[in-house]
């Protein structure tokens, strides 16, 4: 490769952040780091504990001491170093709920103290999503709730509670997830509310995290119409240049979500859709989770090869690399501990309890003497959320269904409780049998639930055993 060409295609991958499939270091993940790669990002099947993730990221900073290696770490149902376990924290819906600020900056600290001791340096958190659409398929209990201002000044407390333990924050997913009904990572969605709302609804939280100095914003493949009618926001410059850049003044690192995602690339394959994330203004690519080194080197190709033929201007792709660049050095890791699961926030059950929403039947449930169990059905999660460990059952507090002893009443615990649920059968199987019954929601309520959790995450959990009276066996 002759120097001119080796030189665009460092710039190249400076702009690059793809995953990686195993639980160990991807040897072209070495030698693209040599070559300028910018970062690689960790998943949920990255992670089998905190002994190998210790390793896996003191083996990481071994080869490549000033990656930068990002997780999407929001805490409650998506949780990427609690994968097989479930989170330590409760969660953004939960910390809404409760309202107060200094736990949401504290949350997020906390989690910024646990990034730092494994050598992460980039959480692709908070979402600063506002939930208006209530059957939401992908948002629901990752966001702070359904009010702009609510969402804005819990959104800052996270930023904040991060970037002070030296881990770049990553307001996510411009500008606004939280009005769709659509998964985009399976189709693309659309938003269709009117400009004046927009101002007010979703942008607002944005432009408060970049008004706290928020290091990064991560787009949506969403097509937001009245703003950009035939693009998604990932690939409109009009969205990226004039609003983000332009209205909200951001100028740090605009990353895109991933791009393995049928929002982004389904039509068009994950190389065409880099490149058209780079023209539109992205600066930093999430190529996706299960990226193989021929999924990378295609990718690498085809940016090279847009530059090479005019279709992307260079200097667009040396200002990405810059800006990633400097993200680099501002957060550059420290020192890796040798293990590094944190402990150190204690959750009172009986405040994060104050969050649920609890009806009179809940109530009149508790009042009944009789001994408490609680039974939790499969409930399917979205993409975001990944097999991680969920409710009631990940701290132990369940018994199966068919062991329900005569005279026990049943709390009956699932998520996204919408008709048709296999937790509405068990319930009914189970009054059938005599027993008293309730129905929690633990996830974004969907107009049913004795008793709503506002997420699924250990803490949640614990909290709901202690409210119904059941212990952990």
């Amino acid at each position: 490769m002759d120097s001119t060409r080796e030189a665009l295609r460092r710039l190249v991958v400076g702009t690059l952040m793809p995953g990686f499939v195993g639980t160990t270091v991807a040897p072209w993940v070495t030698r693209e780091y040599a070559a300028g790669l910018a970062a690689v990002c960790l998943y949920g099947a990255n992670v089998a504990g905190p002994e190998q993730l210790s390793s896996l990221c003191a083996e990481l900073r071994s080869v490549a001491p000033d990656l930068l290696v990002s997780v999407d770490e929001e805490g409650g149902d998506v949780t990427r170093l609690h994968y097989p376990t479930g989170s330590n924290q409760p969660g953004n819906a939960v910390l809404g709920r409760l309202d107060d600020t200094a736990l949401t900056r504290e949350s997020a600290a906390a989690i910024g103290r646990e990034l730092t001791a494994y050598g992460i340096n980039l959480d692709l958190a908070p979402v600063v999503d506002v939930n208006s659409a209530p059957d939401n398929p992908v948002i629901g209990v990752r966001s702070f709730g359904e009010d702009a201002a609510l969402v804005s000044r819990h959104g800052v407390a996270a930023v904040e509670g991060l970037q002070a333990q030296g881990v770049a924050a990553c307001a996510k997913h411009f500008p606004g997830h939280g009005d769709t009904v659509t998964d985009s990572h399976l189709a693309l969605p659309r938003v269709d509310a009117p400009a004046e709302v927009l101002e007010v609804r979703e942008l607002e939280p944005f432009r408060a995290a970049v008004a706290a100095g928020v290091a990064c914003v991560m787009t949506s493949h969403v097509v937001v119409t009245a703003i950009d009618p035939e693009r998604p926001s990932t690939f409109s410059p009009t969205m990226l240049g004039d609003v983000l850049r332009g209205r909200l003044g951001f100028d740090g690192v605009i990353v895109s979500d991933a791009l393995d995602m049928a929002g982004a690339s389904a039509e068009t394959g994950i190389p065409e859709a880099a490149v058209r994330a780079l023209q539109a203004g992205c600066d930093l690519l999430c190529t996706g989770s299960e990226t193989t080194e021929d999924d990378y080197l295609a990718i690498v190709d085809a940016v090279v090869a847009a530059v090479e033929s005019g279709r992307l201007d260079r200097t667009r792709l040396a200002d990405a690399a810059a800006r990633v660049e400097r993200l680099r050095r501002t957060f550059a890791p420290g020192a890796v501990v040798a293990a590094a699961a944190s402990k150190e926030v204690l959750w009172s059950e009986d405040t994060v309890a104050q969050a649920f929403s609890v009806s009179d039947a809940a109530r009149a449930w508790q009042a009944v003497d009789a001994p408490p169990v609680i039974v939790q059905v499969a409930s399917e999660p979205n993409l975001a959320v990944g097999r991680v460990a969920w409710g009631p059952e990940a701290a132990g507090l369940t018994t199966d269904a068919d062991d329900v002893r005569a005279g026990a009443k049943v709390a009956v615990a699932g998520r996204s409780l919408e008709p048709g649920h296999p937790a509405w059968v068990v319930a009914d199987r189970l009054r059938a049998e005599g027993h008293s019954v309730i129905v929690v929601e633990c996830g974004w309520p969907r107009g049913e639930g004795d008793v709503v959790t506002y997420g699924g995450s250990v803490v949640a959990a614990r909290a709901l055993g202690r409210l119904l009276g059941v212990r952990a066996r």
